[in-house]
Order: structure tokens, then C-alpha cells, then sequence
């Protein structure tokens, strides 16, 4: 028992280490080749502070917060780079623009589209609710009919028995 009792708490040790292992392994990799990167390369890494500066956009849509930042402290940064930087961004500006409008055009499109069925749809309804109360108000005028007709076939009923007619007996009227 005191044998098992070890041999399960080395396992536990061992499953521990890997666990750590695979959590820890891969960002102090990662961490090492950078810095076996920079020392073998002789430059350091860009020392810029991108948190104060606002999100630059690139053209294909990727953020590259560090490229304005550190250009300005290159000194072989031209103002033709700065230029061209600049008319890119203009442009990405302009195609976004023209497709927020197509897109807003289409949008204001299918909203006349929607109200014109709704309109159609409204309408159907009209037509179907006047229909209704038409249906309705027959309904009840023949419900009156009826109550007015049966009041007169009560009454002729009662005038006929009175005159001796038996419900289910013939007289046969012979002319001489």
C-alpha cells in the first residue's frame, strides 16, 4: 500500500510538469528566439510608444500603430514617403466612402422597396377588414330577418289553430 501510494503521487508530479510544460513551453520559446534575434542582429527593438498614438490604418486593412511612430525617428524617411503614406490613406478614405454610399443607396432602396409592400399589404388588409364588416352586417340584418319571420310564422300558426287547423291533419276541400 505505501509502494502504490508513491508510485501515485510521482504520476501526479509528472502529469503536473507537463501541464506546466504545455502552458509555459510555448511563450518562453517564443520569448528566447526574439531575444536570440536582437543580440544576434546587433539592433535593438524599435523603442517607440504607439499607446499614445491613434490606430493608423493601412491600406489592406492591417493596423500598424509603430510604422508613423517609428518613421519619425528615421532619419532617411523622406517627405515622398510621407506623401505617398498620405495619398494612400486618402485614398483608402475615398473607396470607403463610395462604398458606405453604395451601401447606404442600397439600404435606402430596399426601405422604399419594404414600405411599398407594406402599402400593398395595408391596403389587402383594408379591402379584407371593409369585406368583414360588410359579411357582418348582412349577418346581422338576416338575424333579424329570421327573429321578424319566425315572430309572423308564429303568429299565422297561432291564428291557424284558432281556426281549428291540427298540425299533421289534411282537410281535403272538395268543390261541388
Amino acid at each position: 500500500m505505501g509502494c502504490s501510494g508513491v508510485l501515485v503521487r510521482v504520476g501526479l508530479g509528472v502529469v503536473a510538469l507537463c501541464i506546466a510544460g504545455y502552458i509555459a513551453g510555448p511563450p518562453l520559446y517564443w520569448h528566447l528566439i526574439e531575444a536570440a534575434k536582437y543580440s544576434s542582429s546587433g539592433c535593438g527593438p524599435c523603442l517607440c510608444d504607439c499607446s499614445s498614438q491613434p490606430m493608423i490604418l493601412m491600406p489592406q486593412g492591417l493596423s500598424n500603430t509603430s510604422f508613423g511612430d517609428c518613421a519619425k525617428h528615421n532619419p532617411e524617411v523622406n517627405g515622398d514617403t510621407e506623401k505617398d503614406f498620405v495619398e494612400l490613406l486618402s485614398e483608402e478614405l475615398e473607396l470607403r466612402e463610395t462604398e458606405a454610399s453604395k451601401i447606404q443607396q442600397r439600404a435606402g432602396m430596399a426601405l422604399l422597396e419594404a414600405k411599398k409592400i407594406a402599402s400593398q399589404y395595408q391596403k389587402e388588409a383594408d379591402k379584407c377588414n371593409s369585406g368583414m364588416e360588410t359579411c357582418e352586417e348582412a349577418r346581422q340584418k338576416a338575424e333579424m330577418v329570421l327573429v321578424a319571420q319566425k315572430k309572423l310564422t308564429t303568429l299565422w300558426e297561432l291564428r291557424a289553430r284558432q281556426k281549428g287547423w291540427k298540425e299533421g291533419v289534411a282537410k281535403s276541400h272538395t268543390t261541388a
